[in-house]
């Protein structure tokens, strides 16, 4: 492609609402342009790099005998309330209505779509395993878009779905994605860490995410450098050191408190360990129904711990206004003593707390001397603690230390939950009616190409691996002379099947220059009025410092050889 030919609105300063450097780099590359909020077009040189990315993920879900499908992008009402995500998904979900006032979604996911896809067809186990993907535009009110297309309300994601006969079937096909996805990221020069993680509303108990480290993550990954336990903290467990006191009851006090709230204030007021506190707080889900619960001073609420408790419910913390009616306080003085027609759950930690201090549901004022059983009552406890960087090991028990990260890609265990709910059956080896246990297997398209960027730049701009890059050479004639030697390796390249990209634009060398590092191309040839004096170009990788001069007759080998050699690292 010729420069002078192609549609490429670079920019030379930052965007205003861009932060992150794949957001800016995406966007001064004319990568992309934003639409609305968490809405973007992909222009010409981002598309190429999304297409590339996606024949990627195809060809390794291939590798596999997964079997390419594209359902509507809409789906029926119906089909979610058959498995209760109608409701669960809450805002989060588009929902629309057709000129019939029937009622349809645009798909955040495609578990529903493609199980009701397959109960139509599937009758025999021998018609199992059945591994089926799509690459497709999924739809998410998300209620932050941002980071470009890190984070969008419209992206596109590579989702797979299986279903097999039993376990251990599922078994094999979930190790067959975890090599194809760390094959995948590999391929695309990213480099990730499969950590444990919370299946959240897609139900099943085991899940593996790809994640990439980078302090613009949303995640915290909690890991142990000494014997490699990695997990989400939403997933992360830790030894529980809990040890109850051997101390006597003694008698509930009430102390006057005024306007002193947090855990760090209480604690200086009565000289004491955090650990000594009861934390009382109260969330409240969509549909008003509200919890209250406990944890010990020093530790937080892990809210998908909480989901999970509530039987897949999802609970806020409550607004003021609801904090104050249902403990006739100000916030910041609730406490479980004299809680009366509400649910009250509690972490394990709460257990173990004697003669401990509380909120007494009144202005300025708490509750010392506090006791479970004695003082309040627990319906239900639960592990509802947070993990955290300093807490233990729960394998090794040495400390764990954090990291930030970006997740990429995420693999399930759904188990039954779809098949059930839907009653997708088949007939085993004896005739009898079996549900097909499943896997969901998701890779973010965007959001990898986003990634790889904010692994691959400098202050100059993009460094694409040969993989995805948009073009593989960029060439820059920099003197009249040299037009007619670079359009004559321009088509060398091109008849070589090499994607190239010639700048024939009337400019100064400095802008060529800055343009070829902006848009990352791989491999940089520039010919001066110097070097082909003595019959040579400069050759470059984008990647690297320092250039070499090559004859003009070898070029072409040259770049072919380089190319085979950057795509087998990649590749290996």
């Amino acid at each position: 492609m010729k420069v002078s030919k192609l549609f490429l609105p670079t920019l030379k300063e930052t965007p205003k609402d861009a932060v992150i450097k794949s957001h800016i780099l995406m966007l001064r590359s004319g990568m992309i342009r934003k639409s609305a909020s968490g809405l973007y077009s992909y222009l010409p040189l981002g598309f190429k790099v999304l297409k590339k990315v996606i024949q990627i993920a195809e060809e390794e879900m291939d590798k596999i005998g997964a079997q390419e499908f594209l359902p509507p992008i809409l789906t029926s009402r119906e089909l979610w309330e058959e498995t209760g995500r109608y409701s669960l998904m809450g805002p989060q979900m588009w929902r629309i209505k057709d000129r019939h006032q029937q009622d349809f979604v645009l798909g955040p996911t495609h578990e529903e779509s493609f199980t009701d896809l397959v109960r139509r067809e599937l009758s025999s186990y021998k018609q199992l395993p059945l591994i089926v993907y799509q690459v497709y535009k999924k739809f998410r009110d998300e209620i932050r878009p941002r980071y470009g297309v890190m984070r969008g309300r419209e992206f596109t994601m590579k989702d797979a779905y299986s279903y097999h006969a039993d376990e251990t079937d599922l078994s094999k096909t979930y190790e067959d994605m975890r090599k194809a996805y760390r094959q995948f990221f590999k391929r695309c020069g990213l480099d990730t860490v499969p950590v444990q993680a919370d299946s959240g509303s897609m139900g099943g108990k085991t899940s593996e995410e790809f994640m990439v480290r980078s302090h613009i993550g949303e995640d915290t990954i909690i890991e142990c450098p000494a014997c490699g336990y990695v997990a989400n903290a939403e997933r992360a467990e830790c030894t529980l050191d809990y040890e109850k006191k051997e101390e006597a009851f003694k008698t509930l006090e009430t102390k006057d408190t005024p306007n002193i709230k947090t855990i760090e204030a209480l604690t200086a007021f009565f000289q004491c360990s955090p650990k000594q506190f009861i934390k009382t707080l109260i969330y409240e889900a969509l549909d008003q129904e509200k919890v209250v619960v406990l944890i010990r001073g020093d530790l937080e609420v892990n809210q998908v711990k909480l989901t999970n408790a509530m039987m897949g419910k999802e609970f806020q913390l409550a607004k003021d206004e609801t904090v104050v009616t249902l403990t006739q306080a100000p916030v910041g003085f609730a406490g479980p003593v004299g809680l009366k027609n509400v649910k009250i759950i509690a972490d394990e930690s709460v257990r173990y707390i004697v003669n401990g201090i509380t909120g007494a549901n009144q202005k300025d004022q708490h509750l010392v001397n506090v006791n479970f059983e004695r003082d309040f009552r627990v319906d239900e406890f639960f592990n509802l603690r947070l993990t955290k960087k300093g807490d233990s090991c729960p394998q090794c028990k040495k400390e764990l230390h954090s990291f930030e990260g970006i997740e990429v890609g995420h693999i399930f265990k759904l188990g039954y939950k779809y098949t059930q709910d839907m009653k997708a059956v088949f007939l085993d080896a004896s005739g009898k009616e079996q549900h097909p246990i499943m896997g969901c297997y998701g890779i973010g398209i965007d959001r990898t190409i986003a990634t790889v960027i904010e692994q691959n730049h400098d202050e100059d701009g993009i460094i694409f691996p040969m993989s995805i890059a948009p073009y593989q050479v960029s060439i820059l004639p920099l003197s009249e002379e040299a037009f007619e030697p670079a359009e004559k390796l321009y088509n060398e390249l091109w008849k070589k099947g090499i994607e190239t990209l010639l700048d024939d634009r009337d400019l100064r060398p400095g802008f060529k220059f800055k343009d070829a590092d902006l848009i990352g191309i791989p491999i940089r040839v520039t010919l001066g009025k110097k070097t082909l004096a003595e019959g040579k170009a400069e050759l470059k990788l984008r990647k690297e410092k320092t250039n070499t001069l090559v004859l003009l007759d070898e070029l072409s080998e040259k770049i072919e050889q380089m190319i085979k050699t950057e795509m087998e690292i990649l590749n290996s």
